[in-house]
């Protein structure tokens, strides 16, 4: 698996999310500005409700706006086993089940998820607690996260 070939996917889906999230936040705009959703009384709310819509849609754009200037700019490197797992590292993870996971390390669009030839990668980034506990380990490193009062185990597989 090529962290080159996986950071472009990446970029390509942050892309079309601005694209969709650019054009609900234009209609829920219209929908909150049209005349006919002025309000005729304290109990008609549509044209409110409908600002709300179009201010978090705008919200949205700006926080994937963020993602894709973030990612566009990543310097990526290739694996350092002096340096450890940093931003930009593309990683095997195993648990204690033995269930394997791929990892994208990035500095933001955490929850992102691409295919990579029929493998998901699931995007994380360093504000994250496994991300954050990924920092700096190797290969054959184990991680302990704690998620809902569960402890979880993992063990670092690949590193790239």
């Amino acid at each position: 698996m090529n962290k080159h070939a996986v950071l472009q996917l990446i970029l390509e889906k942050l892309t079309v999310d601005l694209d969709i999230a650019q054009r609900a936040a234009q209609t829920a705009y219209e929908t909150a500005t049209h005349e006919e959703n002025i309000a005729e009384n304290k109990y008609d709310t549509l044209g409110l409700e409908a600002s709300y819509l179009a201010a978090g849609q705008a919200k949205r754009v700006e926080e994937i706006k963020q993602s894709l200037a973030l990612c566009q700019n990543l310097p990526l490197r290739a694996y350092d086993d002096q340096r450890g797992i940093e931003v930009g590292t593309l990683l095997g993870l195993e648990d204690e089940n033995g269930r394997q996971q791929w990892l994208f390390l990035a500095p933001d669009a955490a929850g992102l998820k691409v295919d990579v030839v029929g493998q998901p990668v699931t995007v994380i980034t360093p504000r994250s607690p496994l991300g954050k506990s990924l920092l700096g380990k190797f290969e054959g490193d184990e991680v302990e996260i704690l998620v809902a009062g569960a402890r979880q185990h993992f063990t670092v597989t690949e590193a790239r």
